[in-house]
């Protein structure tokens, strides 16, 4: 595990760094990058629900996601390695993105890394249980403890934050979890199982 913990720290703080750096290009092209946001149900903007998941509404919104974004990406890239995080990253913001394009209200306008937040939260929660690993049964119930109250921001409460990226970005990270369980490998044939009385 230990041998993940660097890769995992630098992606993270390099994908952070990205983030801000992308907000301030934003923000000195007087928001030329929120063109990039998901505007529903129009075919050309299916094209933008990557660069969404990369963008944000001023610096304080982006200051919002990042903590949560760092830390649970970093648990996540340390328990599932960077190729199975990527990869879950990658299934996440096509839920959370295509999700908000079937469903956000008309004329709007949806970007942020939140869907993301939401789905590692729920990708940490039940991966323990799906792999049947105690450790991360374990991580999965203090993410759950820290974060569990984000839960309130997947239901439509509020008009102005999109409950439908945080929504289906819960259901990526859970489909992630049972995509990308770690299967147990089989015993070749013929080889010899010990077991211990």
């Amino acid at each position: 595990m230990t041998r993940r913990a660097k890769p995992a720290i630098c992606l993270m703080l390099g994908w952070v760094a990205l983030l801000w750096l992308l907000e301030g290009v934003d923000v000195a092209t007087g928001n030329a990058l929120d063109s990039f946001g998901i505007q529903p149900r129009e075919p050309a903007e299916l094209v933008d629900v990557l660069p969404s998941a990369f963008l944000h509404f001023g610096f304080g919104h982006l200051g919002a996601n990042t903590l949560p974004l760092l830390l649970l990406g970093f648990v996540a890239a340390l328990r599932s390695g960077v190729r199975r995080f990527l990869a879950v990253v990658l299934l996440i913001i096509l839920a959370s993105g295509l999700g908000v394009w079937l469903t956000a209200p008309p004329l709007s306008n949806t970007a942020g890394a939140s869907g993301v937040v939401f789905g590692l939260f729920g990708y940490l929660v039940v991966r323990g249980f799906i792999d049947r690993k105690l450790l991360d049964i374990g991580i999965g119930v203090v993410v759950a403890a820290v974060y569990g109250s984000i839960v309130w921001g997947a239901l439509p409460t509020d008009s102005g934050i999109s409950w439908q990226g945080h929504l289906f970005g819960l259901l990526g990270g859970v489909l992630a979890a049972f995509a990308f369980r770690e299967r147990s490998r089989p015993v070749p044939a013929g080889a010899t199982v010990r077991q211990v009385p």
